[in-house]
Protein backbone atom coordinates (compact mmCIF):
# COMPACT_ATOMS: atom_id res chain seq x y z
CA UNK A 1 0.00 0.00 0.00
CA UNK A 2 1.44 3.24 -0.79
CA UNK A 3 2.31 6.24 1.87
CA UNK A 4 -0.60 8.12 2.79
CA UNK A 5 -0.05 11.78 3.04
CA UNK A 6 -0.29 14.48 5.88
CA UNK A 7 -2.59 17.40 6.25
CA UNK A 8 -1.17 20.81 5.79
CA UNK A 9 -4.10 22.50 3.52
CA UNK A 10 -4.15 26.01 1.99
CA UNK A 11 -6.71 26.32 -0.77
CA UNK A 12 -7.02 28.78 -3.40
CA UNK A 13 -9.84 29.41 -5.48
CA UNK A 14 -9.74 30.94 -9.41
CA UNK A 15 -12.76 31.05 -11.07
CA UNK A 16 -13.50 27.81 -12.51
CA UNK A 17 -10.27 26.39 -11.03
CA UNK A 18 -9.22 25.30 -7.71
CA UNK A 19 -6.27 24.96 -5.89
CA UNK A 20 -4.96 22.56 -2.81
CA UNK A 21 -1.47 22.48 -1.11
CA UNK A 22 0.07 19.61 0.90
CA UNK A 23 3.77 20.32 1.46
CA UNK A 24 5.58 16.86 1.69
CA UNK A 25 8.60 15.71 0.10
CA UNK A 26 8.46 13.98 -3.14
CA UNK A 27 9.67 12.78 -6.65
CA UNK A 28 7.06 13.69 -9.65
CA UNK A 29 8.72 10.97 -12.08
CA UNK A 30 5.92 8.43 -13.52
CA UNK A 31 3.09 10.24 -11.80
CA UNK A 32 1.43 11.41 -14.99
CA UNK A 33 -0.03 8.25 -16.61
CA UNK A 34 -0.71 6.78 -12.80
CA UNK A 35 -2.77 9.93 -12.04
CA UNK A 36 -5.10 9.94 -14.78
CA UNK A 37 -5.39 6.20 -14.38
CA UNK A 38 -6.05 6.69 -10.46
CA UNK A 39 -9.04 9.91 -11.39
CA UNK A 40 -10.57 7.14 -13.86
CA UNK A 41 -10.59 4.16 -11.60
CA UNK A 42 -11.85 6.38 -8.96
CA UNK A 43 -14.84 7.44 -11.52
CA UNK A 44 -15.69 4.15 -12.55
CA UNK A 45 -15.12 2.36 -9.56
CA UNK A 46 -16.31 4.89 -6.89
CA UNK A 47 -17.70 2.09 -4.11
CA UNK A 48 -14.47 -0.40 -4.79
CA UNK A 49 -12.34 3.21 -4.27
CA UNK A 50 -13.91 3.77 -1.29
CA UNK A 51 -13.06 0.68 -0.16
CA UNK A 52 -9.57 1.05 -0.84
CA UNK A 53 -9.42 4.20 1.09
CA UNK A 54 -10.57 2.85 4.40
CA UNK A 55 -8.36 -0.34 3.79
CA UNK A 56 -5.17 1.92 3.88
CA UNK A 57 -6.59 3.96 7.00
CA UNK A 58 -7.49 0.33 8.86
CA UNK A 59 -3.56 -0.60 7.81
CA UNK A 60 -1.99 2.16 9.09
CA UNK A 61 -4.02 1.75 12.32
CA UNK A 62 -2.97 -1.83 12.74
CA UNK A 63 0.54 -0.94 12.23
CA UNK A 64 0.58 1.31 15.22
CA UNK A 65 2.39 4.84 14.45
CA UNK A 66 2.06 4.11 10.34
CA UNK A 67 0.20 7.62 9.22
CA UNK A 68 -3.08 6.95 7.51
CA UNK A 69 -5.59 8.53 5.17
CA UNK A 70 -8.40 9.12 7.88
CA UNK A 71 -5.61 10.58 10.85
CA UNK A 72 -5.31 13.84 9.99
CA UNK A 73 -9.29 14.93 8.79
CA UNK A 74 -11.25 11.90 10.18
CA UNK A 75 -14.43 14.40 9.33
CA UNK A 76 -13.78 14.77 5.40
CA UNK A 77 -12.17 11.34 4.84
CA UNK A 78 -15.80 9.94 6.75
CA UNK A 79 -17.70 12.38 3.79
CA UNK A 80 -15.54 11.24 1.32
CA UNK A 81 -16.10 7.68 1.71
CA UNK A 82 -20.17 8.52 2.59
CA UNK A 83 -19.64 10.37 -0.74
CA UNK A 84 -18.03 7.30 -3.00
CA UNK A 85 -20.51 4.77 -1.63
CA UNK A 86 -23.38 6.91 -3.15
CA UNK A 87 -21.41 7.81 -6.22
CA UNK A 88 -22.65 6.04 -9.37
CA UNK A 89 -19.60 5.18 -11.63
CA UNK A 90 -18.66 7.69 -15.06
CA UNK A 91 -17.07 6.91 -17.90
CA UNK A 92 -13.47 7.49 -18.71
CA UNK A 93 -11.96 11.13 -18.96
CA UNK A 94 -9.99 11.21 -22.51
CA UNK A 95 -6.39 11.81 -22.30
CA UNK A 96 -6.17 14.55 -24.44
CA UNK A 97 -2.56 15.89 -25.43
CA UNK A 98 -3.11 19.07 -25.56
CA UNK A 99 -4.73 19.71 -22.21
CA UNK A 100 -1.37 17.49 -21.00
CA UNK A 101 0.76 19.97 -22.84
CA UNK A 102 -1.20 23.10 -21.52
CA UNK A 103 -0.79 21.26 -18.09
CA UNK A 104 3.22 20.62 -18.25
CA UNK A 105 3.00 24.77 -19.34
CA UNK A 106 2.05 25.53 -15.79
CA UNK A 107 4.32 23.40 -14.31
CA UNK A 108 7.26 24.57 -16.28
CA UNK A 109 6.44 28.20 -15.79
CA UNK A 110 6.04 27.42 -11.72
CA UNK A 111 7.72 25.04 -10.30
CA UNK A 112 11.24 26.62 -11.09
CA UNK A 113 10.03 29.40 -9.52
CA UNK A 114 8.67 27.64 -6.14
CA UNK A 115 5.02 29.45 -6.60
CA UNK A 116 1.88 28.59 -6.14
CA UNK A 117 -1.95 29.01 -7.84
CA UNK A 118 -3.57 29.30 -11.09
CA UNK A 119 -2.31 32.13 -12.64
CA UNK A 120 0.55 31.91 -15.46
CA UNK A 121 3.35 34.75 -16.50
CA UNK A 122 1.50 37.97 -16.40
CA UNK A 123 -1.91 36.63 -15.12
CA UNK A 124 -2.28 34.69 -17.81
CA UNK A 125 -6.21 32.28 -16.99
CA UNK A 126 -6.52 28.68 -17.47
CA UNK A 127 -8.53 29.41 -20.61
CA UNK A 128 -5.75 31.34 -21.95
CA UNK A 129 -3.16 28.62 -21.34
CA UNK A 130 -5.34 26.16 -22.73
CA UNK A 131 -6.52 28.07 -25.75
CA UNK A 132 -2.30 29.17 -26.22
CA UNK A 133 -2.51 24.86 -27.09
CA UNK A 134 -5.18 24.89 -29.25
CA UNK A 135 -8.38 23.96 -26.64
CA UNK A 136 -11.82 25.71 -26.70
CA UNK A 137 -13.90 24.33 -24.30
CA UNK A 138 -17.52 25.70 -22.86
CA UNK A 139 -16.29 24.07 -19.63
CA UNK A 140 -12.60 24.04 -18.11
CA UNK A 141 -11.38 23.06 -14.73
CA UNK A 142 -7.82 22.97 -13.11
CA UNK A 143 -6.60 20.65 -9.91
CA UNK A 144 -3.26 21.27 -8.75
CA UNK A 145 -1.36 18.98 -6.19
CA UNK A 146 1.55 20.14 -4.90
CA UNK A 147 4.23 17.41 -3.13
CA UNK A 148 3.42 14.13 -3.72
CA UNK A 149 5.34 11.28 -4.51
CA UNK A 150 2.14 8.61 -6.46
CA UNK A 151 -0.78 8.65 -8.00
CA UNK A 152 -3.02 7.60 -5.28
CA UNK A 153 -1.21 10.12 -2.89
CA UNK A 154 -2.13 13.01 -5.64
CA UNK A 155 -6.07 11.81 -6.25
CA UNK A 156 -6.95 10.44 -3.10
CA UNK A 157 -6.44 14.14 -1.69
CA UNK A 158 -7.98 15.82 -4.15
CA UNK A 159 -11.36 13.25 -3.09
CA UNK A 160 -11.19 13.76 0.22
CA UNK A 161 -10.56 17.74 -0.34
CA UNK A 162 -9.69 17.97 3.45
CA UNK A 163 -10.15 22.09 3.84
CA UNK A 164 -12.25 22.70 0.95
CA UNK A 165 -15.88 23.47 1.92
CA UNK A 166 -16.99 23.45 -1.38
CA UNK A 167 -15.14 19.92 -2.20
CA UNK A 168 -14.37 21.76 -5.77
CA UNK A 169 -11.44 19.40 -6.70
CA UNK A 170 -13.76 16.36 -5.97
CA UNK A 171 -16.25 17.81 -7.83
CA UNK A 172 -13.81 18.38 -10.72
CA UNK A 173 -13.21 14.43 -10.78
CA UNK A 174 -16.20 13.18 -10.52
CA UNK A 175 -17.72 16.19 -13.08
CA UNK A 176 -20.48 14.47 -15.36
CA UNK A 177 -19.77 17.41 -17.94
CA UNK A 178 -16.09 16.84 -18.42
CA UNK A 179 -15.03 14.31 -21.43
CA UNK A 180 -10.80 15.14 -21.28
CA UNK A 181 -8.14 15.80 -19.45
CA UNK A 182 -4.18 16.04 -19.26
CA UNK A 183 -1.75 15.80 -16.99
CA UNK A 184 1.30 17.22 -16.23
CA UNK A 185 3.88 16.98 -13.20
CA UNK A 186 7.26 17.77 -12.41
CA UNK A 187 9.63 19.29 -10.02
CA UNK A 188 8.74 22.42 -7.43
CA UNK A 189 11.50 24.25 -5.41
CA UNK A 190 9.44 24.60 -2.22
CA UNK A 191 7.55 20.83 -2.18
CA UNK A 192 9.64 18.87 -4.81
CA UNK A 193 6.75 17.65 -6.72
CA UNK A 194 3.37 19.39 -8.24
CA UNK A 195 0.84 17.66 -10.75
CA UNK A 196 -1.27 19.73 -12.64
CA UNK A 197 -4.83 18.52 -14.06
CA UNK A 198 -7.02 19.87 -16.54
CA UNK A 199 -10.00 19.11 -17.28
CA UNK A 200 -12.56 20.56 -20.60
CA UNK A 201 -16.16 19.38 -21.46
CA UNK A 202 -17.94 20.95 -24.34
CA UNK A 203 -14.58 20.93 -26.45
CA UNK A 204 -15.55 23.09 -29.77
CA UNK A 205 -13.42 22.50 -32.67
CA UNK A 206 -11.18 25.31 -34.69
Amino acid sequence: MRTPFRAAVLAVAAGFALLLVQPQGARAEGLEGGVLDEINFARAHPRQYAEELRSAADAGASRGGFESYADWDPGAFAEAIDFLMHQSPLPPLKLDARLSAAARDHVREQGGQGGVGHAGPGGETLGQRLQRRGVWAGLMAENISYGFADPRGVVAQLVIDSGVASRGHRKNIFGRAYQAAGVGCGRHAVYASMCVIDFAGALVAR
